[in-house]
């Protein structure tokens, strides 16, 4: 028999573990890859993300896939909010453009929910996108090597997000 699959750092969650599983998480989204992504939540998860709710990783990998398709050369800086338990809440930003080249960061917040195995289970976010100027742009890091923000580029409080 197969042991379950877990996503280390498990609950219950301090403040170290918990920044740890929002990098990963971070590191993840970066790789703009849905299959890989949809791997961290469980079977049946549960997401609220604007104004759609897809239910289990088949329709996390159709949501991902679209927003991707839509939101280009997607660039994201996830930052550990507070933790309890088995749940933590992050902020984010992330920048992007359309197919017209327009830039956008949008800001969001996100409410997560584990189960022990460290699977994400419930994912409910909030998010406001902002038209901005090519030149207003923060991210600045390559989006090769998984798209990976480097340990050296600043996070959201460092750059006044």
């Amino acid at each position: 028999m197969t042991p379950p699959e877990t996503r280390p750092p498990l609950p219950p969650f301090t403040p170290a573990t918990a920044a740890q599983k929002v990098r990963a998480a971070e590191d993840a989204w970066n790789t703009r890859e849905p299959v890989r992504v949809s791997l961290a939540y469980t079977e049946d998860s549960r997401w609220r993300n604007r104004a759609e709710f897809p239910v289990g990783r088949a329709q996390t990998v159709e949501f991902l896939t679209r927003k991707w398709a839509r939101e280009l050369d997607y660039g994201l800086i996830k930052e550990l909010w507070a933790c309890a338990d088995n749940r933590i809440a992050v902020r984010f930003a992330y920048e992007w453009h359309d197919d017209s080249g327009q830039w956008f960061r949008s800001y969001g917040n996100e409410n997560w929910e584990f189960d022990e195995l460290g699977l994400m289970q419930r994912r409910y976010a909030s998010i406001n996108d902002l038209p901005i100027a090519a030149a207003e742009r923060k991210f600045h890091w390559s989006r090769e090597n998984n798209g990976r923000r480097p340990d050296e580029h600043p996070g959201l409080s460092e750059l006044g997000l």
